[in-house]
């Protein structure tokens, strides 16, 4: 009977053949999910043998993986800013990048009582994490998305999170049908040109198109968001975005112009600029 580390071994050298990216990670993954044991567990039992519907199971998941499907697609979850979400194609699989931004949304100094909005929220990722981290400060949260798919999962994290009682979702292409002024938007919307969709990874050609494709040039529909936005904030209100490489200076420029200043480019832990953050003018 096969054990761990030969398992190990030898899935790893088939993911590597079909070029997925940190193919032994992957593995790990996909062993400890069958076995229904911790990744770290793995360590400590490489001469365990694994059963032969378990190892059934890790085959036919491990041809999933190989042929590009997300591995959190194929888990089922991803963690996210400490977090468990249930993630599967109704959504973008959350980014490491998306979770930079919040963490940088978290360090601002906000008031003691703040309202919420997270456009686009997917799975609800950004919108979810601020509300569990900032507790009782969130009076009011708001998450919306244009898809209605994507809200569905955003309501089940939510039951998951405990967190149903202290959300609100509306189906919305961006700010549409969203009422009332807020002290944060966050927002991380489709930003990859159209004509950039044959030079993406075969993972992300997995996630929904209406959560990839920004349009021609890729900002088309964040300009309209930062347009729209404007109207419901109040001085000293934030503006969070996140967006693609090369981006940032029109966007800025555009800030400003609505009336955000200042209007703020902050960088990845890549040092690639990544993040707007606007402060709506007095």
């Amino acid at each position: 009977m096969a054990t761990i580390l030969d398992t190990l071994k030898k899935g790893t050298e088939y993911l590597e053949k079909y070029e997925v990216e940190d193919a032994r990670l992957n593995m790990e993954h996909l062993i400890a999910h069958v076995l229904k044991i911790d990744r770290m567990q793995l360590y400590l039992d490489f001469d365990r043998p694994i059963p032969e519907p378990a190892l059934e199971s890790l085959r036919e998941l491990t041809k999933l993986r190989s042929k590009g499907e997300p591995l959190q697609h194929i888990l089922g979850s991803v963690e996210f800013c400490d977090l468990e979400f249930k993630s599967d194609a109704r959504a973008l699989v959350p980014r490491p990048e998306t979770e930079e931004m919040v963490s940088l949304i978290l360090s601002h100094d906000w008031p003691e009582k703040i309202s919420l909005l997270d456009i686009g929220c997917g799975s609800g990722v950004i919108g979810l994490s601020l509300v569990h981290h900032l507790g009782d400060r969130i009076e009011r949260a708001v998450l919306s998305d244009i898809s209605s798919e994507a809200l569905a999962l955003t309501a089940e994290n939510a039951e998951s999170l405990s967190l149903t009682d202290r959300v609100e979702l509306v189906e919305s292409d961006l700010l549409e049908n969203i009422t009332g002024h807020f002290d944060l938007i966050a927002a991380n919307l489709p930003y990859i040109p159209s004509a950039e969709e044959t030079s993406l990874s075969r993972e992300v050609q997995r996630d929904p198109n209406q959560a990839l494709y920004g349009g021609e040039v890729g900002t088309e529909i964040i300009n309209r968001f930062l347009s729209d936005s404007i109207e419901h904030t109040d001085p000293g209100s934030v503006v969070a975005i996140e967006y693609g490489i090369g981006q940032h200076e029109d966007l800025r420029v555009l800030a400003e112009d609505l009336g955000y200043f200042p209007a703020e480019i902050k960088a990845d832990l890549s040092g690639i600029e990544r993040f707007l953050f606007a402060v709506k003018s007095a």
